[in-house]
């Protein structure tokens, strides 16, 4: 079982030769107009600039242009548009059978302190603290233990 969301994808034949128009159901650019004429230009984290570099990677193309959900697709002399489809459809796909998902440890950065500032001023670095309260920033424990105090207060019983 794959994890992520499906995007519908129709796919349009042109009458440009070499050119193909895919229409989807959500929109990656807002209401503006996006470029891409190599991989290079795909530049951040933008929907519309990871597609386009995805889309480069495939060898496949020359050029694509983006606008709302149509994603016009300039094609490389001599291919075709198979399986430019599913590079679309599968856009936020993020696991698919035979992947491992990352570990939790994995997910943390190395830098990060290991005991929280969050515990009493009066105790040592992470003294009362299991592991996962140790790996939680020092902001949210103390959010969560005062809103903990506001209910039991509000509810003696």
């Amino acid at each position: 079982m794959a994890m992520g969301q499906l995007v519908g994808v129709i796919e349009h034949k042109s009458t440009i030769p070499g050119t193909v128009r895919f229409e989807l159901n959500r929109n990656l650019t807002g209401s503006g107009h996006e470029s891409f004429h190599s991989a290079a230009d795909a530049i951040g984290p933008r929907p519309a600039a990871e597609l386009a570099r995805r889309l480069f990677s495939t060898g496949q193309i020359d050029g694509v242009h983006l606008y709302m959900n149509v994603v016009t697709v300039d094609l490389n002399k001599g291919f075709g548009s198979e399986g430019l489809f599913d590079v679309i459809r599968n856009m936020y796909q993020y696991w698919k059978p035979g992947m491992t998902p990352p570990a939790f440890e994995d997910l943390v950065p190395a830098d990060e302190p290991v005991a929280a500032a969050g515990a009493p001023a009066d105790a040592g670095a992470g003294a009362g603290l299991s592991e996962i309260e140790k790996r939680v920033p020092a902001a949210l424990l103390e959010r969560s233990r005062a809103a903990m105090a506001k209910w039991k207060a509000n509810h003696p019983d």
